[in-house]
């Protein structure tokens, strides 16, 4: 059987954790931990070891995608002159 990955949110449930709780056990700032728990933001290397290490399990249980559409995001897209 393949190995699936899950977002961070099922873990965060899954702990009875708050991205506050998160932010705290990771050392990282509260609104960086939900931007990333929502897929808002794309964790970087060193800010997914923290908060596998905070969740309990490995980065590669984790899904780090990033959820939110290319064209909503500054400087792409017809706003800017170029469509995608």
């Amino acid at each position: 059987m393949a190995h699936v990955m899950k977002p961070m949110e099922y873990y965060l449930d899954e702990k009875g954790m708050t991205t506050a709780e998160l932010a705290e056990a990771s050392g990282l700032e509260v609104q960086l931990v939900k931007a990333i728990a929502k897929g808002n933001y794309t964790a970087s290397p060193s800010d997914r070891r923290r908060l596998a290490e905070a969740l309990g399990v490995s980065i590669e249980d984790v899904a780090w995608g990033h959820v939110v559409p290319v064209e909503h995001l500054r400087g792409n897209g017809p706003q800017c002159g170029r469509s995608t």
